[in-house]
């Protein structure tokens, strides 16, 4: 099985994928993070079936829709959340199917009314939400939160399960990326296992928590699956190529598109002077700016047309597409595997030895 925990700088988001057989799901993916998402399940030859949500979130927008509408994925909350956009709606005991693996639904009320908990078949991990963060758990004075509910939830669903299942979070604001249930019974001053409901219910109603601040913005776009209004969405690829982002984030267009629109763009190579003349040669009409220059002397290239940059492998020119963002070139792009891949593919070339 294929597992991976991706994270959201900006609201401290986690996201979760998991695969078997070449079937993934993902569990609450964040809007802003979406060309990741993609980009990843396409570098590991993953179909998406479904974006599975622990709850509405109060401080990000989903990526639910916008994964849908590149992908194909059904999205899946919870019965109890209110959302009027899924394409399955999840009751306590549903089952998740991806490969050959599944998911069990619990239902984990009492953050918010429709939170859920997903557990791998084998019991060897959950993932929580905000029901049980890492020494800590999610909040439960709005979106009809209840501390009884939630101390019932964590007790009778997550605590039940093995001491040595790991528990993964929605969120943690320290940089901490997992726990257990045994960790969390011992150690979760709010939670743990010789705290008593009414002990927890007083910490709670004490806490005096500011609003969260994307919750007027958040709650609404979520309850729609991260739907933007009218289905148009700020978060478009450019389109002077047919490009592609790569899981390290950067734009990358395929050879063809290249050999075919040479003299609509400008083809800057980074290598060396003595690989430039070397056994590999070059793209023929390609500027070489070696990267080591680049940072100095990007004015000399015209910000009027593209620039595609091209090194041996495809490395110092992913880092060339960096600098010349920085330097403002707002239509740039990696050619990947660079020479390498130019010449193995039997494309146009000056000098060098075939």
């Amino acid at each position: 099985m294929i597992f991976r925990q991706l994270f959201d700088p900006v609201s401290s988001t986690y996201t979760y994928l998991l695969a078997d057989r070449g079937e993934a799901v993902l569990i609450d993916p964040v809007f802003e993070q979406v060309r990741r998402d993609a980009a990843l399940l396409c570098e590991l030859s993953l179909k998406l079936l479904w974006t599975l949500e622990t709850h509405v979130h109060a401080d990000h927008v989903t990526g639910a829709w916008m994964m849908k509408s590149r992908t194909g994925s059904r999205i899946a909350v919870s019965a109890e959340g209110g959302a009027t956009c899924p394409d399955r709606l999840l009751q306590d005991g549903d089952r998740i199917e991806f490969g050959g693996r599944h998911l069990e639904v619990r239902a984990t009320p009492g953050h918010t009314s429709g939170c859920v908990t997903y557990v791998l078949d084998d019991k060897s991990m959950a993932f929580t939400g905000d029901c049980v963060l890492i020494r800590g758990c999610g909040r439960t004075d709005f979106q009809h939160g209840s501390s009884p509910k939630l101390y019932r939830s964590v007790h009778e669903k997550i605590f039940s399960l093995p001491d040595e299942c790991l528990l993964y979070p929605a969120h943690d604001y320290r940089g901490l990326t997992v726990t257990s249930v045994a960790e969390e019974k011992a150690y979760n001053p709010r939670l743990g296992a010789l705290v008593g409901e009414g002990d927890f219910a007083g910490y709670m109603q004490n806490l005096k928590l500011a609003h969260p601040k994307q919750i007027d913005v958040a709650v609404p776009a979520n309850l729609e699956c991260g739907r933007p209004k009218d289905g148009v969405t700020n978060m478009s690829d450019p389109n002077w190529a047919p490009l592609s982002m790569s899981f390290a984030g950067v734009w990358e267009i395929d050879p063809h598109w290249v050999e075919e629109n040479r003299a609509a763009i400008t083809v800057l190579d980074v290598r060396e002077p003595s690989e430039f003349d070397g056994p590999m040669g070059h793209i023929p009409g390609a500027v070489l700016l070696p990267l080591g220059q680049l940072g100095e002397r990007a004015g000399e290239l015209s910000k009027d047309k593209p620039v595609v940059a091209v090194c041996r492998s495809g490395a110092r020119s992913a880092q060339a597409t960096k600098i010349l963002a920085d330097a403002g070139f707002a239509k740039v792009a990696n050619l990947p595997g660079g020479m390498l891949r130019w010449r193995a593919e039997g494309r146009a070339a000056e000098g060098g030895t075939a």
